[in-house]
């Protein structure tokens, strides 16, 4: 199917209306060091905010800034580029060189700043904040519009585990959005299109049977545990970020709750 999705690569941050969802969710997220990918996954992104290989704190929050910046002011990654890229360089950030491994000590010959890592940067951290923020919209929309399109993009850049998802349509409530909720791995273009039923009749389209999700067992090669992730996702990405802070926020209103009736007299 064709996509009418957004290129994080070239378009602005924003949408036509302003992200709230989005601007509170990355707000809220800490900052942790970390020295390759695999250190962070899944919910652990949701919390904080890391860039591999950054290993000066002050660095960090300087490049969350701009980062919440892009989401604010709905910037584009050309403006992102033009601020981080004199900064990066200046602080000797920038390039390839040999690091220390702070967990084994090794020096490694790593890439640090680069136009393509900005790229990454921009594009992941947008798209999750995002996400979170469409969750909330397809939530409240779901007693009217109670159900989801897989949408993948239809071009030569398609990853096939993602293709064979195009079209298939789930109730919102569906298991299959705990893990397939796009974006589904780096650089993931996938998106979601929200239908009612009228809409689904209208395209003569139907539930589509259950999803046979293969996994697979990884080992996490930075601290040697091993988890069950689904064969087409890349690791650490087989997670719903909305759906995360929903649950959180349910759980924080019970709490809440709880502690107001334990001090009623």
């Amino acid at each position: 199917m064709s996509s009418s999705h957004y290129d994080f690569l070239e378009v602005t941050a924003g949408f036509t209306l302003k992200p709230a969802q989005a601007i509170r969710f990355f707000e809220r997220k800490g900052l942790k060091l970390s020295f390759r990918w695999e250190d962070m996954l899944a919910e652990e992104h949701d919390a904080a905010f890391t860039v591999a290989k950054m290993m000066n704190l002050d660095l960090l929050a300087f490049v969350a800034k701009k980062t919440q910046q892009a989401i604010d002011d709905g910037k584009t990654l050309t403006e992102f580029k033009q601020q981080l890229i004199p900064a990066l360089q200046k602080a000797g950030w920038w390039g390839k060189q040999d690091v220390v491994d702070p967990d084994t000590g090794q020096i490694v010959k790593a890439q640090l700043g680069s136009a393509s890592r900005l790229a990454t940067i921009f594009r992941t951290n947008l798209q999750s904040a995002y996400s979170v923020g469409h969750w909330q919209s397809i939530r409240a929309n779901a007693a009217t519009a109670p159900f989801l399109m897989y949408d993948a993009v239809e071009d030569h850049r398609v990853r096939p585990e993602h293709q064979q998802w195009d079209g298939r349509v789930y109730p919102v409530n569906h298991t299959f959005w705990t893990t397939h909720f796009p974006p589904n791995g780096w650089n993931c273009r996938c998106g979601v299109i929200q239908l009612n039923r009228q809409e689904l009749k209208a395209y003569g389209l139907k539930p589509s049977p259950e999803p046979n999700i293969k996994t697979r067992l990884w080992e996490n090669p930075r601290t040697g545990k091993s988890r069950t992730v689904p064969e087409d996702l890349d690791p650490g990405w087989d997670h719903n970020p909305g759906q995360t802070r929903f649950t959180i926020l349910r759980q924080l209103e019970r709490e809440k709750r709880s502690e107001g009736q334990q001090q009623k007299p």
